[in-house]
């Protein structure tokens, strides 16, 4: 874990650096010389020598989507493999830090760089906030070493980007690492799934089960194109095996090529089919385990495997093993 000697800081936008405007807080641009203002008051002995680039437009990342997923890997990758920089630090709101984490980690399988990402709860700036300690706390983390692969670093702790979620919206400790059950074969990554694979937008979607769900509403998210699509079951992945009609909906979608993964709503939970009757009539149309996977884990696994081009039978594979620490502890 050496220390980085030419540091990418890549800032999106979040409130990290946001100001006020006439409708409230949004992203703005100038943040480079705000960090240079302030490292003039930190100790610069414990920082990596850093250059800065925006992601333009910078956004709220309220309005963060799967095409800038592959638009950070690109520009992560290419600044990397040009020789310019030997680590990168992502500035980025809040709301789908978690989510680019997980999905960062799955699009950069193999990079043999470190990748951390932070924001802030309050825009740099604040008296007594916590944008100026998460952005240089993972500066120096970075300093002192941090292992290949994609991090988050947030109130003082340096976390495993395909494992965090965020749990609060009114706290500095807003992300954490849930205990999960994490015990899945670990994968040798391959040249088919890692950071080099070219990978294309595609099509998946999120359903939480609840009673109220309907074969209808199932059927109507089908009908957008879904490519892959996520469920989260209840506990330890039960669903509506009761409900004929829903289940045949599922089993049709399956046989066409949609590929069908399982989570579990529980915070601390994980999907073991074999349990009750219920799993195992999930597992007998099609879906795939997630074991104890995050939603945002979960998400950014599929998005990234069917992404890489692969087929139905070739991403259920690597979605039931480990890739990055994900399912394996």
């Amino acid at each position: 874990m050496a220390t980085p000697e030419r540091l990418l800081v890549l800032y999106t936008g979040g409130t990290i650096g946001m100001q006020m405007s006439a409708d409230g807080l949004a992203p703005a641009s100038g943040f480079e010389a705000r960090m240079r203002d302030q490292q003039a008051r930190e100790d610069g002995s414990e920082l990596p020598h850093w250059q800065f680039r925006e992601l333009l437009p910078l956004i709220d990342s309220a309005n963060m989507n799967p095409g800038h997923w592959l638009a950070l890997r690109d520009l992560i990758v290419e600044a990397v493999e040009a020789g310019e920089h030997d680590a990168v630090l992502v500035l980025h709101g809040t709301d789908t830090l978690a989510y680019s984490a997980a999905a960062l980690s799955f699009l950069l399988l193999g990079f043999n760089v470190p990748v951390v990402l932070t924001g802030a709860m309050q825009p740099a700036g604040v008296e007594g906030g916590d944008a100026w300690p998460n952005l240089f706390g993972a500066m120096r983390a970075l300093h002192r070493g941090v292992k290949p692969g994609v991090h988050l670093f947030f109130d003082g702790h340096l976390l495993h980007g395909a494992r965090c979620s965020k749990l609060r919206s009114d706290a500095f400790d807003a992300f954490q690492v849930l205990p999960r059950e994490r015990q899945a074969e670990r994968a040798v990554i391959t040249a088919r799934i890692d950071y080099r694979q070219a990978r294309r937008a595609v099509n998946v979607a999120v359903l939480p089960l609840h009673p109220a769900v309907q074969a209808g509403h199932l059927r109507a998210l089908l009908a957008s194109g879904v490519q892959g699509l996520l469920l989260e079951c209840y506990g330890s992945g039960t669903g509506p095996a009761g409900d004929a009609e829903l289940m045949e909906v599922l089993r049709e979608a399956h046989g066409r090529g949609v590929v069908l993964a399982a989570i579990s709503q529980c915070a601390q939970g994980h999907v073991q089919f074999g349990v009750y009757a219920a799993g195992s009539r999930l597992a007998e149309v099609g879906l795939v385990s997630c074991g104890g996977m995050t939603r945002e884990a979960a998400l950014g696994k599929l998005f990234a495997l069917l992404g890489a081009g692969l087929l139905q039978n070739e991403v259920e594979h690597w979605l039931a093993r480990d890739l990055c620490g994900e399912m394996n502890d």
